[in-house]
């Protein structure tokens, strides 16, 4: 039987799009393609954290908090590979983090706010203890 294998890609308008990949390039450090977007390999992720890396899909309630103080109902959360130097690079951008820094068994995040309000949740993710 067909079924979904994993996330092809995340479309999205925006008000100025060269602002906009601009910022993603200087705060994320995101390299920018000839197609104006960026493509993730799946294999460098999996090469970092060969069992941590992960997609993850979730339908949020729509009272839920979670996502302000955007008014998008649609939220990214972007894997990065290293935590603190990209709290520095933010930090170095004068990009403000939305909240505190969050330290789970699964990962540390952080949140920022893109130039058209949408939050972004950052997440290293962590390898899980083979003897848990």
């Amino acid at each position: 039987m067909a079924k979904v294998i994993g996330l092809g890609g995340v479309f999205f308008r925006c008000r100025d799009v060269e602002a906009t990949r601009g910022w993603y390039k200087r705060a994320l450090g995101l390299e920018i393609d000839e197609y104006g977007g960026t493509s993730f390999g799946h294999a460098d992720s999996a090469a970092l954290f060969p069992t941590g890396a992960r997609t993850i899909w979730a339908p949020f309630k729509a009272e839920s908090d979670y996502f302000k103080p955007s008014d998008a109902d649609f939220m990214f959360n972007l894997m990065i590979d290293d935590f603190d130097g990209m709290l520095e690079r933010l930090k170095a951008e004068g990009v403000p983090l939305e909240g505190e820094p969050m330290v789970e068994s699964y990962g540390k995040f952080a949140w920022v706010m893109d130039p058209d309000g949408r939050k972004i949740e950052l997440w290293q993710p962590v390898e899980p203890d083979p003897a848990a």
